[in-house]
């Protein structure tokens, strides 16, 4: 097995407005392969440029879901990160949150100090901003690697590539392109023509048009498949990225992928795939039954944006949470969009507008995005949206309880009981639970009652009487009938 060098994969992270989204803007245009910039006319979750020859994949989609999602699985989306701090702010929370995925997935980094040609660019603030908070760059203290960058003039970008390369070229990375193709899942969406499609990218061997790609529970024939460009190709190697369409259904964001050989293996792969999600343990926020409601706010001002988050701060419930995947100052923008998309959350803007693109693509990929003027009612919104997102808890309230004596009847579904009353009231219509020395064995609701031989809708007074309940289980002396009410809260 003969593994040669192969191109890196990098995920540019950090705060939301310290200029990740216009850095790749910038490289996507002034390096992209070939000159195919004008090329691309939608959104794709990945591209490939090119750099004194060499070729690099970045990785863009915000939230990077994939990249969250493989680190529970011992496996890096990127090889190298890119870690975003704009020169007019410094570090931010979303600066050390990136951070800490990027240390959890344990790659390198690079510290892009962006927006330099800004008029209140502080260069020196933000280094010792960094070193402030534990990130030893190099002159000052450290060796991690930084460039000074300008998204609009592309000031310091070749730097900042030439030392993107250098840590590739540190880090080793190596494929078999004779081996078939393995990575994972970058984004998957519900294309309306050819319905469940992923970008994939390939970290090891040559994808090629034969088999089927099997992503978790997931499988789809590889009919064709097309570059980041959206042009088709015969075959893709480690680091490119690939658009498959044809899923048997959406495969989540950071699924490994492998490849089978026809629909019979693809099949059973995905089956046994299921079995294990099935048997792996819920995530935290399940476990400690707290529901997330991710949101994305965008205002006119700053002072509106901070005035939100503190009114959301007020908003509490026992088994649900807010969390502002990010927030700013303007229209809602595409990369709002993919925000919440990634984060599986909604989008509240105030006082803003939305741009053109960003309104066609959160129409596409259903995602919602509330306006508003009055910021109570914005309160009120996201109030009901918290509460619509936490699933619903039926809780039981014991009505009456009586002590089966003796069985008479039954059929497939009714049993005719007599029946000794010990508490509280039973009705006609009630639900019931069937208990059995103290355990649940089955539910039903009760269909007749009688009291000395005479029909009644309830019974509240001690005595026997006979009932009638629908019931699968069939009951034996000494059983209990306990009737409840369920309210869901």
């Amino acid at each position: 097995m003969a593994r040669t060098a192969r191109p890196p994969v990098i995920a540019v992270m950090g705060h939301i407005d310290h200029g990740k989204s216009s850095l790749l803007d910038y490289i996507r245009k002034a390096n992209i392969v070939a000159g195919e910039a004008g090329g691309i006319t939608q959104h794709v979750a990945a591209y490939i440029a090119e750099h004194n020859g060499r070729r690099v994949t970045f990785l863009d989609t915000p939230g990077h879901e994939a990249f969250k999602a493989l680190r529970t699985r011992g496996a890096a989306a990127a090889d190298i990160a890119i870690l975003v701090v704009a020169a007019d702010e410094g570090v931010m929370p979303q600066t050390l949150d990136a951070l800490a995925a990027i240390t959890e997935a344990g790659i390198p980094y690079i510290v892009a100090i962006t927006k330099i040609d800004k008029n209140n660019a502080d260069v020196g603030h933000a280094k010792n901003s960094l070193i402030e908070h534990g990130i030893y760059i190099e002159g000052m203290g450290g060796d991690i690697a930084y460039a000074q960058i300008s998204s609009k003039t592309g000031e310091g970008v070749p730097e900042l590539l030439d030392l993107v390369l250098l840590a590739s070229d540190l880090a080793e990375l190596t494929a078999d392109t004779e081996a078939s193709a393995t990575g994972f899942v970058l984004e998957s969406t519900q294309d309306p023509k050819r319905g469940a499609s992923a970008t994939l990218i390939i970290k090891d061997g040559t994808l090629t048009l034969h088999g089927f790609v099997v992503a978790a529970d997931a499988f789809a024939p590889i009919r064709f498949i097309e570059d980041f460009r959206g042009a088709r190709i015969e075959q893709a190697g480690p680091s490119e990225p690939v658009r498959i369409s044809g899923f048997s259904k959406l495969p989540a964001a950071g699924s490994l992928f492998s490849i089978a050989k026809n629909k019979k293996e693809a099949e059973a792969l995905a089956k046994e795939n299921a079995k294990e999600l099935a048997s792996l343990p819920e995530r935290s926020a399940a476990v400690e039954g707290i529901t997330e409601l991710p949101l994305v706010i965008k205002a006119d001002v700053a002072g509106s944006v901070d005035a939100i988050v503190h009114e959301l701060s007020k908003i509490t419930h026992e088994r649900g949470a807010i969390r502002i995947v990010s927030s700013g100052v303007g229209n809602v923008s595409e990369g709002d969009v993919k925000t919440a998309y990634a984060s599986g959350g909604a989008i509240i803007a105030f006082n803003t507008g939305t741009d053109a693109i960003a309104d066609e693509l959160a129409l596409r990929e259903h995602i919602d995005i509330f306006s508003f003027s009055i910021i109570y009612e914005l309160s009120a919104k996201v109030k009901e949206l918290l509460e619509a997102r936490v699933p619903s808890v039926a809780e039981e309230k014991e009505l009456g309880r009586a002590k089966v004596l003796k069985p008479f009847s039954s059929s497939a579904k009714k049993r005719v009981l007599g029946a000794r009353h010990v508490s509280g009231v039973l009705a006609v219509g009630d639900r019931i639970k069937l208990l059995r020395k103290g355990e649940e064995v089955a539910r039903g609701s009760i269909a007749n009652l009688q009291q000395a031989r005479a029909d009644v809708k309830e019974i509240k007074t001690e005595g026997d009487f006979g009932t009638e309940i629908e019931c699968r289980e069939p009951a034996v002396y000494g059983d209990e009938l306990v009737a409840f009410s369920a309210a869901q809260v």
